[in-house]
């Protein structure tokens, strides 16, 4: 038990090393195309250092396999170096039994990230946004989905336009009893327009069976309000637009994503890449135990033994074919080529069981 917590605990000091290691140079990066982003805003050094320090989380989660990866193949190599494997291996622990504390510290480590890491990388990536967006002083698009239905903001030089649809179809260029409130650049109130039906269509909003009403001071909105069969409302929002609006998977915690999943398809969307994102992250730490795994597989070694570059390079290479197969099969998750289950557990279970029938081939030959 006490070599169990011992190689545990370097595994771990490893881990944070590297993962502190990464975090300063992405830091350092970040700082520098921060710069170059708002270079014509005059934005001071401060706030730069915000937006980079903001944003880093999100870059380091994403590599997070990557780092675990390089700290096995360097804990397992210090061993080596020391001739602690040496000395492990003759007082009877085998190979299997050895990668026991490892592999466990890497699964908590995953279950680590996705419980707390995640929440806190959502939560700085839509601080970022709001900064960024907030620094550029530009008129922001925006989407949302609650229980009362679907909610867009879409500004303009005279104002903002907020929209309300009980329903959209896929792409959301169609909405279903929506409602168009516009404000004034003052955030009063100018008219409200409701339609049974609205299409987006390039440079406007097409509104069907459409009632408007005008708000002006000192008068009766309902006795100058307007039936319409058929109306349009200048707006110059995309179908992409819409979609990006909704933010990457990544923006919202790992504990909301259920809830907004079924807000999504309640309001007529498709969560098929927020329900392989969720899925992902339920396989992450499975994920970071294969690369454990792959990494004792290629380095767990005497130091003696030669190749030793070799056998680091071969690991490196392994470790970011199954990164690039992971996201592979994200793609194809997302675009419904293959099942979610699939695209989420499936590169992390053949990297586990391959890596670990190397392992076996080191250990028995």
């Amino acid at each position: 038990m006490t070599l169990s917590f011992y190689i545990a605990r370097r595994f771990l000091v490893m881990f944070l090393t590297v993962f502190i290691g990464f975090f300063l140079l992405l830091f350092l990066i970040e700082m520098v195309e921060q710069i170059r982003r708002f270079a014509g805003t005059g934005l001071g050094l401060t706030a730069t250092a915000e937006l980079a320090l903001l944003n880093v989380p999100q870059s380091v989660y994403r590599i997070l396999p990557m780092i675990t990866i390089l700290s096995s193949i360097a804990f397992f190599l210090a061993l080596a170096r020391s001739s602690e494997l040496v000395v492990i291996r003759a007082a009877g622990r085998s190979a299997l039994r050895m990668l026991v504390s490892p592999l466990l510290m890497a699964l908590v480590i995953g279950a680590f990230a996705v419980a707390v890491l995640n929440p806190i990388v959502a939560g700085t990536a839509k601080r970022y946004d709001t900064l960024s967006n907030e620094y550029r002083a530009g008129e922001a698009n925006v989407v949302s989905v609650s229980r009362e239905g679907m909610w867009l903001r879409q500004g303009g030089p005279d104002g903002q336009t907020v929209i309300r649809a009980a329903r959209a179809n896929y792409d959301g260029t169609t909405l279903y009893d929506a409602t168009f409130i516009s404000f004034d650049a003052d955030g009063l109130p100018q008219s409200r327009l409701d339609a049974s039906e609205a299409r987006l269509e390039a440079g406007g909003w097409v509104l069907s069976d459409a009632k408007a009403w005008e708000f002006a001071q000192g008068q009766n909105p309902e006795q100058r309000a307007q039936t319409l069969a058929e109306h349009r409302l200048p707006s110059d929002l995309t179908a992409d637009q819409i979609r990006d609006s909704f933010g990457t998977p990544a923006t919202i915690p790992v504990w909301d994503l259920p809830s907004f999943i079924s807000r999504l398809e309640r309001a007529g969307f498709s969560a098929r890449k927020h329900t392989v994102w969720f899925q992902m992250e339920l396989a992450l730490p499975l994920l970071l135990m294969s690369m454990v795994l792959v990494g004792a597989g290629f380095t767990m070694r005497h130091a003696r033994s030669g190749q030793t570059g070799t056998m680091v390079l071969l690991a490196i290479v392994s470790g970011f074919a199954i990164f690039l197969l992971r996201n592979f099969a994200q793609v194809l998750g997302e675009n419904g080529q293959i099942p979610v289950i699939l695209a989420a557990w499936i590169p992390p279970v053949a990297a586990a069981m391959l890596s670990l029938s190397l392992v076996l081939h080191l250990e028995d030959g």
